[in-house]
């Protein structure tokens, strides 16, 4: 049986998957980021929907992937897990 990272790899090979795979790390950082705080906070998803105002179901799709945070957004968001948002840029390698 095969591995998904094994399969991963085997499909970066390809140039035309790699680019599009590198296209949408930043937004899964984002996401994974998302999940990591609220999850180290201990809130469930309607936990933080009544601390922030944002719905259940709007979390549910940022975490999904199926919607993109707005910067105020992304705000209220840390502002209810007790965090500060931080974005910078750095050097691409």
């Amino acid at each position: 049986m095969t591995s998904f990272n094994d399969f991963l790899n085997e499909r970066l090979k390809d140039p035309d998957f790699k680019k599009e795979y590198d296209a949408l790390r930043p937004e899964m950082a984002i996401i994974q980021a998302m999940i990591d705080a609220r999850e180290k906070t201990g809130l469930t998803q309607k936990e933080l929907s009544e601390k922030t105002g944002i719905t259940q179901a709007d979390i549910s799709r940022l975490e999904n992937g199926n919607a993109n945070p707005s910067l105020k957004t992304l705000q209220r968001l840390a502002e209810g897990l007790g965090m500060t948002l931080k974005i910078e840029f750095v050097p691409a390698v």
